[in-house]
């Protein structure tokens, strides 16, 4: 029987270490939407859901990247090797990973440190495992006697080109197909497949080992060491500790922005894993691109590329467009790649020989974690508005060097003088624009025109260029007292950046989440107890209620999602109503009577619980509503898991026989009245609903009014009353084109508005 050759072998030995990188890579981001996905409907939708999960996974990776550092060092390669396969075997034992029972958070709990301990219990020890992988098998390789165990670094390729796969698949594939206990159980099986994997290449060493020590000459490395790698890494030189910190900060820009450009897409999108997934694909393809044995992404290229897509993103930024999302998702997501791929393709750059590999990889993972400490910690509670991402957007600009290597220009003493003339300048242009006044589109480009024009003329002088991007963003800050509006009070919570602002021109003040207007307040007297927004009298949520009077029903209402408040003086006096609202921030500002007084001065009895919507309402007696109104799907981060079969059947119980389901579904991005309809057909209820004509923005502004869409729903349609007649709402068929959402399964594919 013929012997197989050298070549051969280490040909499959580069085959099973690459596809062994290649799982691990993929089980890894695989686990982080799914997990995300879990735990979402506990913090009731929001985005920093996302960004706290994202610093647990790279504070698990920084230690599993400490583990693969130290334990070949003080253990030596062979019972390294037998102890992770020891782990591997013990990790069995806490799989499936899921919520642990009973496991909710309360009121008075702080969502950051909740979040964190709950994502240690459920996933600590897999997460863990799998996450020393990719550089434990790097390590490995280089303890055999293949060619390339001198630069093992396209295994890091390999491993990127895993989780790029596993993000991408997610979203598209996994999530719209596959319900969250099966996921967790095919993660099960991926992961016995891992350990395969991971024996085979403990086989491997193990035969290495006993190989080189047999060879005449053997020192106790790989026979092949003297063979030249294809890319010859760059040595430390003798200033370790400068290399050192630019590691960590080439790593740390990528990671900040990473979760810079997440929060601003899902923003004004949803939380959902295909916004989330699609800035963390980009970070790993260039990591993937910068590291592949044949890396050609020119890097001065790029630093030219990067003043011409700097621009419109800061102004995009400056003047908080709206626009077309694919166009400003794309915008940036481009500029995103560019600078992740000028600071990776530093870092491969300055790699150091393979003897250093995983304290390379070990600082690289600190430079990731003090990215998403930065974000997702200490930003919230340094900075009343989300800057964290311009500020980080302003570094990288003055990181880059415009000649391609690490010898910049020198810093003249004028480009620190030049931005600041600029933001002169601006504080001028924005002055002017309000005293003659120039508005809309002739206004915005005097403003922001004339100094982009003089940025773009300093982009060869980096301190000055990246100096005057920031000058040019504070324009943001400039136009809140500049346009129509103005800024009265500004908290963030774990929930996004809530502001009151004052609009002059219709005499009402108005709560914001981004660019969500959550409800508005006359201050015209006598119209103080007017609901304004989507909920004025003359809409079709003030045509429920007057249908509800027209029946004589003065039932308890229950509302999930407070606002300002507005809806409880629709009520009667003496009727009870309740609000359901997860953040306490809202609480606080629509209490508060120097912006809102709905809460004090509307009729009804109101109380207001807090918590997470679902676990609240649960405790309330069975058909006790005889309306309850669901608010909160027009905000930024629709909270699906108030969509779903398992919500519906509990508000139902919560309801009386012949009680009102009102959900208002405004939203810019996202088409929910199908995802309703199933719901409802499902349920055996009858459905209206109604899409209220367009409202001109002069009319808006003035009487504070705003168009929205309401579906209502009920066991009969008796029940609706008055509703059954009017022609402004309409039966709502189901849609057998697009799938039922329930707490195991949902697709936010499904429900985006592309156009």
């Amino acid at each position: 029987m013929k012997q197989p050759t050298r070549a051969s072998l280490h040909a499959a030995g580069v085959a099973l270490f690459s596809l062994t990188a290649f799982v691990s890579a993929a089980l890894l981001f695989t686990m982080q939407p799914m997990f995300a996905k879990m735990a979402l409907p506990l913090l009731g939708g929001t985005p920093a859901v996302w960004n706290t999960c994202m610093v647990f996974f790279q504070a698990m990776l920084l230690i599993g990247y400490a583990y693969a550092h130290m334990t070949p060092r003080t253990l030596g390669l062979r019972r390294q090797v037998a102890l992770h396969l020891g782990l591997l075997l013990i990790t069995l034992l806490v799989l499936p990973v899921s919520i642990p029972e009973g496991w909710s958070p309360t009121a008075q709990q702080s969502p950051f440190r909740w979040l964190l301990m709950l994502l240690l219990i459920a996933l600590g020890l897999p997460f863990f495992v799998v996450s020393t992988t990719a550089p434990l098998a790097q390590k490995w390789f280089t303890g055999t006697d293949h060619p390339l165990a001198r630069d093992p670094y396209f295994l890091y390729a390999a491993s990127n080109v895993g989780s790029l796969a596993a993000l991408l698949a997610y979203p598209t594939l996994i999530e719209p197909n596959v319900r969250l206990t099966d996921q967790s159980r095919l993660w099960a099986i991926g992961y016995v497949l891992l350990t395969g994997l991971l024996v085979g290449c403990a086989a491997v060493v193990w035969r290495s080992r006993a190989s080189i020590m047999a060879s005449p000459g053997a020192t106790g490395g790989p026979a092949a060491v003297a063979a030249v790698a294809t890319v010859s890494p760059v040595p430390l030189d003798g200033r370790a500790v400068v290399g050192r910190a630019r590691w960590v900060l080439l790593a740390f820009v990528p990671s900040s922005l990473m979760l810079g450009v997440t929060t601003y897409l899902t923003t004004d999108v949803a939380p959902m894993p295909l916004l989330w997934v699609v800035p963390l694909a980009v970070y790993l393809l260039t990591f993937a691109l910068a590291f592949g044995q044949n890396a050609r992404v020119s890097s001065q290229g790029l630093r030219r590329l990067l003043p011409i897509l700097m621009l419109p993103l800061t102004l995009t930024i400056a003047f908080k467009a709206i626009g077309p999302l694919w166009v400003l998702a794309l915008l940036h997501l481009l500029t995103f790649f560019v600078i992740s791929m000028v600071c990776h393709g530093e870092l491969a750059r300055s790699r150091p020989a393979a003897d250093r590999l995983t304290e390379f990889f070990l600082l690289v993972a600190v430079g990731g974690v003090l990215g998403g400490i930065f974000n997702a910690l200490l930003a919230p509670l340094a900075f009343s508005h989300p800057i964290e991402y311009p500020l980080v957007l302003v570094a990288a600009c003055l990181l880059r060097t415009t000649d391609g290597t690490a010898r910049a220009k020198p810093t003249a003493g004028w480009e620190f003088v030049a931005p600041l003339a600029l933001g002169a300048l601006i504080t001028g242009l924005v002055w002017l624009v309000r005293a003659i006044p120039i508005i809309g589109l002739p206004g915005l480009l005097i403003i922001g025109g004339v100094p982009a024009v003089l940025c773009f003329a300093l982009r060869h002088r980096s301190v000055a260029f990246g100096l005057g991007l920031g000058a040019l963003m504070l324009t943001a800050a400039l136009l809140t007292d500049a346009g129509n509006y103005r800024t009265l009070y500004r908290e963030r919570s774990f929930f996004g950046v809530w502001q009151v602002r004052l609009y002059p021109a219709g005499n009402f003040i108005a709560l914001v989440n981004g660019t969500t207007d959550h409800g508005r307040q006359s201050l015209e007297s006598g119209r103080e107890r007017e609901p304004l927004s989507y909920f004025h009298r003359a809409g079709p949520i003030g045509q429920v209620f007057r249908a509800m009077e027209g029946s004589g029903n003065g039932a308890p209402v229950g509302i999930i999602g407070l606002g300002t408040g507005s809806l409880a003086c629709h009520g009667r006096p003496g009727q009870e109503f309740t609000f359901y609202e997860i953040d306490p921030a809202v609480l606080r500002i629509a209490g508060d009577p120097r912006y809102f007084t709905y809460l004090k001065a509307c009729p009804p009895v109101i109380q207001v619980i807090l918590g997470d919507a679902r676990r609240s309402l649960a405790t309330a007696p069975d058909g006790h509503y005889g309306l309850i109104i669901l608010d909160a799907f027009s905000s930024d981060a629709i909270p699906s898991h108030l969509l779903t079969r398992e919500a519906l059947r509990l508000y139902l119980d919560k309801l009386a026989d012949s009680g009102l389901l009102a959900l208002h579904i405004s939203n810019r991005h996202l088409d929910l009245e199908p995802t309703v309809a199933n719901l409802a057909h499902d349920a055996k209820l009858v459905a209206l609903a109604q899409l209220e004509a367009a409202i001109s923005k002069e009319d808006a502004l003035r009487d504070g009014r705003t168009p929205s869409h309401w579906v209502v729903l009920a066991r009969r349609a008796e029940a609706f009353g008055a509703l059954r007649g009017d022609q402004r709402w309409r039966a709502l068929p189901p849609r057998p084109d697009r799938g039922l959402w329930t707490d195991d399964f949902s697709n936010m594919l499904e429900v985006i508005r592309w156009r």
